[in-house]
């Protein structure tokens, strides 16, 4: 219950967040959107190998799709656009579909599914994961299954470290490995954040990222940058924003960094690079703002650095 007085929080149900439509029977076509890191600590390297890690993700409005049509046999058939994607066994939403059909004990069922991609790949904005998720959710649905949120979490947490996270959409504090996530509510009035989003024509390797990374002897708190998230107030949040992995990540593309310190010379809110890179962003206090910096960032680019791709966003809100 919200106390009286109280400006009410929002939440959503995570089933019924991505936006989806009817494509005939027994389908339907499903969006997967990007996400962003606001904060991103990493607390310490597990015996697994993997990090535990805190972190605030936020979905944007930059979409993959996947067109999801359930088959008589009981194959999957996966095709990506643009081609060059592979369409077999390890990619994530192979592996969702897999996975599923194996919790549910029905390896009878099929699917035909086709993924287009909008999301850049390396770039630290989890397509592939959220790729997953919106498999999951789209075939849970066009199966019948009727699996609960907690049921697929199961299944998301085996397929990849975010993929969890997609299915708290749209936005957690996340911790573990990524897998465990705690929706962060925003207040009623929250008009949602725009973003600048700069992709690098390069990608960074998050495994080569994580070899490099020094585990800090005292973690960075999110408190500040959570309190920013929930009011949407951006030059809170441009102020808090913070991500251990940035040091790494500069020292493999020089060249990220260069536009992360170039993006935040043009005074938007903050600027920071989200999860292992290479994106790089800059929350903005309005739409006016953000479409400056993006045109003033294309604008200002040097003669020695390659072109990039420039693209205002604004947080996912179902």
């Amino acid at each position: 219950m919200t106390p009286t007085g109280a400006t009410p929080l929002r939440a959503a149900d995570p089933l019924q967040v991505h936006p989806a439509f009817h494509a005939g029977r027994d389908a339907v076509v499903i969006a997967a959107p990007a996400k962003l890191n606001l904060c991103l600590e990493i607390l310490r390297k597990r015996s697994d190998n993997y990090h535990d890690l805190e972190s605030l993700m936020v979905a944007i409005d930059l979409f993959d799709t996947l067109e999801i049509r359930a088959t008589a046999n009981d194959q999957i058939a996966l095709t990506c656009e643009p081609d060059g994607l592979s369409t077999g066994p390890d990619n994530l939403v192979h592996k969702a579909a897999t996975a599923l059909r194996l919790f549910a004990v029905r390896p009878d069922l099929g699917a035909s599914i086709k993924l287009t991609k909008r999301i850049p790949t390396q770039a630290g904005l989890g397509g592939g994961s959220s790729d997953a998720a919106a498999a999951l959710v789209g075939l849970n649905q066009i199966w019948k299954l009727g699996l609960t949120r907690d049921e697929l979490v199961d299944i998301a947490a085996s397929l990849g470290s975010d993929v969890a996270f997609f299915l708290s959409l749209p936005a957690a504090w996340c911790t573990g490995r990524g897998e465990v996530t705690t929706p962060e509510l925003v207040e009623d009035e929250c008009p949602g954040l725009y973003f600048v989003l700069v992709f690098p024509p390069v990608g960074v390797s998050t495994a080569d990222v994580y070899k490099r990374l020094a585990v800090p002897e005292k973690p960075f708190a999110g408190f500040a940058v959570r309190a920013a998230f929930r009011v949407g107030d951006a030059t809170a949040l441009g102020a808090a924003m913070f991500n251990r992995l940035e040091e790494p990540a500069f020292e493999i593309e020089p060249l990220v960094g260069r536009m992360r310190q170039r993006l935040g010379q043009l005074n938007p809110a903050g600027a920071m690079m989200s999860g292992s890179g290479s994106t790089v962003f800059a929350p903005c206090r309005d739409p006016h703002e953000a479409n400056r910096v993006a045109s003033a960032f294309r604008d200002s680019r040097p003669t020695d650095e390659p072109e990039s791709r420039v693209l205002v966003v604004h947080g996912f809100t179902p």
